[in-house]
């Protein structure tokens, strides 16, 4: 039987609110809790430090995925890292195995990952479900804009549904 691992998209930037970080906390926790791996950036900066931490703290399966540039950055207790050449691969490793993609608040880095695995999705090439944590409304914005998408005719309101927002740690919890 094969692990079941959620891979989570965040910040490496350590001048965000702290409350994404608590909610990060509250969000690995509850997908440790249900039995699975965690995967992730694999770095000890910002918010993937603390999904490393949390993973860590409760004994989870805790894997990263780095590009090569970035040695150095690298969280040292991981269960397994692996380093790509170029971002793109690193972002391939990183959804390899998974069945659950969640994008916790964070920049142009998450979003990057999000819309990859929503466009593979919508080709059949990634099969796992994708969320997004709209703590205080953090992905309103996005929401509209796939709204927009829709309405326009750029995207069908079923690829539109292919990205679940949740808006509390809870409401993360109850997918699992």
């Amino acid at each position: 039987m094969s692990e079941k691992k959620a891979v989570f998209f965040c910040s490496a930037s350590k001048d965000i609110d702290p409350k994404y970080n608590q909610a990060a906390r509250e969000c690995v926790r509850a997908a440790c809790l249900a039995g699975y791996g965690i995967v992730s950036g694999g770095s000890f900066r910002g918010t993937m430090g603390v999904v490393c931490d949390t993973a860590k703290e409760l004994g989870a399966p805790n894997y990263g995925a780095m590009p090569e540039f970035m040695h150095g950055l690298e969280y040292k207790d991981l269960t397994g890292l692996r380093w790509a050449p170029t971002m793109s691969i690193r972002k391939e490793l990183m959804r390899e195995g998974v069945c659950l993609a969640v994008a916790l608040p964070g920049g142009i880095g998450t979003m990057d990952e999000l819309f990859e695995t929503m466009v593979l999705a919508k080709l059949g090439r990634f099969h796992g479900r994708i969320a997004a944590l709209n703590l205080d409304g953090f992905y309103e914005p996005l929401r509209a804009l796939l709204k927009h998408f829709v309405d326009e005719g750029m995207l069908t309101p079923e690829d539109a549904a292919l990205l679940i927002f949740v808006d509390t740690p809870e409401e993360f919890a109850k997918l699992l």
